[in-house]
């Protein structure tokens, strides 16, 4: 026999108020905003009552009304390309932790790299008041944020430059970084060098791929066009990519990868060549060490902190002109960019 269903309970109430709380202590409202606020004139005795109060309530402070009276959010927005991508878990841990310092909360999402999403994900978090953003833009026209920078919401821009505004940005030495990669397989023997790298809208992979011109620019090298590859980092494109440069007549001997999601597919590419390639991979991936991996480094945490850093400058009130920092990379040999030319 069916039962008759019951119309269900919400599981949810009103959360108590300070005016719960008062009732519950015996004291008045001024006395339990006091004790929320931390605010002096409140006895021992009293302060305890108020604290029971608000623990056996489960009372939460309402920042809104706090927001609204000073104007500031206590929060800050950090907009990233792919959540799921390595390179920005450090950074964004790092970001955090200077949050964190500072009594702030960090919200972030991600923009999948597409400028519409950007935009909007921008511009819902400004909506909700943030006092500061840090973006790793997705675009290159960042003109929709000149209102909201004029209306105090600091802004600093991570890895890629700010499009068509004046803004900070905490960059790493993409071209510097490149350029010493293929000059290490230069120096290891190679002149036949592939580079697969990201699209070439992103700022990035043009870096990049300029930093390996001037390598082989600076070996005498000319580089012919089937070496070089740019496009989307799916791993279907990039092995077609890496498969057509190690086949044919005159296959290249060493390979650079463009970023860390490139080097993760060239690698499984290599492990079914049946020459040995040598690979230089720009950003440390995991495992690099245990699988030999020769990289690029640049140091994700240090980006993400002198970044955080930077925007509580500005939200202190720091007003010098907009400052572009560069932090340097690093070579890591650890075997596969030692490979001689076969």
């Amino acid at each position: 026999m069916a039962e008759t269903a019951r119309p269900s309970e919400s599981r949810y109430g009103n959360r108590p108020t300070m005016k719960d709380v008062a009732a519950r202590a015996g004291v008045g409202l001024k006395t339990v905003s006091r004790v929320v606020n931390s605010e002096p004139g409140v006895t021992p005795d009293t302060e305890r009552r108020v604290q029971e109060a608000i623990e056996a309530l489960g009372f939460r402070r309402n920042d809104s009304a706090r927001v609204l009276r000073k104007g500031r959010t206590a929060s800050i927005g950090l907009v990233l390309e792919d959540l799921a991508d390595p390179f920005y878990g450090p950074l964004s841990r790092a970001v955090e932790e200077v949050a964190r310092a500072h009594g702030a909360l960090l919200i972030n999402g991600s923009s999948a790299e597409d400028p519409e999403r950007e935009q909007e994900l921008v511009l819902a978090l400004c909506a909700r008041r943030v006092d500061g953003l840090i973006v790793i833009p997705a675009g290159d026209d960042h003109r929709y944020l000149e209102p909201e920078m004029k209306a105090g919401i600091a802004t600093v821009f991570v890895d890629r430059p700010a499009g068509r505004v004046d803004a900070d940005m905490v960059l790493s030495d993409s071209f510097g970084g490149a350029r010493a990669g293929v000059a290490h397989l230069v120096a290891h023997g190679h002149h036949r060098i592939g580079f697969i790298g990201d699209q070439p809208r992103i700022h990035t992979a043009t870096e990049r791929l300029r930093g390996y011109h001037a390598a082989m620019t600076d070996a005498g090298i000319a580089v012919q066009d089937a070496w070089v590859s740019l496009g989307p980092t799916d791993p279907a494109r990039v092995r077609a990519a890496a498969e057509a440069m190690l086949t044919g007549p005159e296959p290249v001997t060493a390979l650079f990868a463009g970023n860390n999601r490139v080097t993760v597919t060239v690698v499984r590419v290599l492990a079914e060549c049946p020459r040995r390639i040598a690979l230089v991979g720009f950003d440390d991936i995991e495992l690099a060490d245990l699988l030999g991996i020769t990289v690029i480094s640049q140091d994700a945490a240090t980006v993400g902190r002198t970044a955080a850093e930077h925007l509580f400058r500005r939200l202190d009130g720091a007003a010098h002109a907009p400052a572009r920092v560069e932090l340097p990379t690093r070579l890591i040999p650890r075997g596969s960019g030692e490979i001689p030319p076969a």
